[in-house]
């Protein structure tokens, strides 16, 4: 235990210089690259028009919201493992991720067609409802899993169903879309980052500035919490309130994801998974690596997805699902 905090340092910095390193490959690859010191003299305000738009209007924006994005859904994770005790908790899995997407389709589907973009008022709206959606799939997933408390794999399953159902709703709403509106929303709920513009920064940053800190700030609570109720309130913590507000903490980051990145599955599962095994399970640790994983998974996804097969890009939660489902599977093998 000594040695934990030294290890842990080590690691955090060892993820933030992976971190800056794919944020600098990602803004020198794509349909049209840029050498090193194209992307210095524009940063410093010296690039071309043309450089410029690409980098600080399209590449930039697009960094910044994987990097807030895959450190909510890794931390969302994070925290459903822990509340729920169960070690196969993830938002895309329990289909919070479905009820997110869903919100944001059909307030689309309403208000704003996906090919003619999002007005302001929209952009700040679009998180409001993905957060409802989210929220309201929590509660009845909650309530049909309850039974005497909170059993891991009738959680799982209960998360498993609800998910193929609002699936379904999800396919019926794209099919009264037109053609092109169809596809874009398809891609969308694969995971795609797909509103890269500073406004959606803008619309997240402040909700991933109060939530990401005050997670943090509970992550006593959330090591008292993995010891099981009855000795979470031996030791004064009122387990059930307090659960209740991780809960929708978890919900209100992974509804925030799936506005802006679409449905980005098994990221809020291996991120944890993965930090935990570098720095053990103090979520004085845990969070903030996990975090860190979430981002630089998402970001590197997010880059060899644009860059692998050109001029197609393949959407960053499909890169994340090919390579996180064996894992998974791996996971579901190992549960007693």
């Amino acid at each position: 235990m000594n040695s934990m905090p030294g290890k842990f340092g080590w690691t955090m910095l060892a993820l933030a210089v992976l971190l800056f390193l794919v944020a600098l490959v990602s803004l020198n690859l794509g349909a049209v690259s840029l050498s090193p010191g194209e992307v210095f003299r524009t940063l410093i305000g010296s690039g071309s028009e043309k450089q410029q738009l690409i980098l600080l209007h399209i590449r930039l924006p697009s960094i910044v919201l994987a990097l807030l994005v895959g450190a909510g859904m890794a931390v969302s994770g994070a925290i459903l493992q822990s509340a729920a005790r169960n070690e196969l908790a993830d938002p895309g899995i329990l289909g919070i991720n479905a009820g997110a997407g869903l919100a944001v389709v059909v307030y689309i589907t309403l208000f704003q067609t996906a090919t003619g973009g999002l007005s302001t008022l929209s952009t700040f709206m679009l998180p409001l409802f993905a957060f409802a959606g989210a929220l309201l799939t929590a509660v009845f997933i909650f309530v049909f899993a309850w039974k005497r408390g909170l059993q891991a794999t009738r959680l799982i399953l209960v998360g498993i169903g609800i998910n193929a159902g609002l699936s379904a709703i999800l396919i019926a709403l794209q099919l009264r879309l037109n053609p092109l509106d169809f596809m874009k929303a398809a891609v969308w709920l694969s995971g795609d980052l797909w509103t890269t513009q500073w406004s959606f920064v803008w619309a997240l940053l402040p909700w991933y500035t109060v939530l990401l800190p005050y997670t943090l700030y509970k992550a006593h609570t959330l090591n008292v919490l993995n010891l099981g109720s009855p000795v979470a309130m031996g030791l004064g913590v009122r387990a059930d309130r307090e659960r209740l507000i991780l809960l929708v903490l978890a919900v209100a980051l992974a509804g925030l994801g799936v506005a802006a990145g679409g449905g980005i599955s098994f990221l809020g599962l291996i991120a944890p998974h993965i930090a935990r095994r570098l720095v053990g399970p103090r979520h004085q640790m845990l969070l903030p690596t996990a975090a860190l994983l979430g981002s630089l998974i998402l970001l590197l996804a997010d880059t060899i997805g644009k860059n692998a097969l050109p001029p197609t890009e393949i959407p960053a939660g499909l890169v994340i699902s090919m390579v996180s489902a064996p894992y998974f599977v791996y996971l579901l093998m190992r549960v007693k």
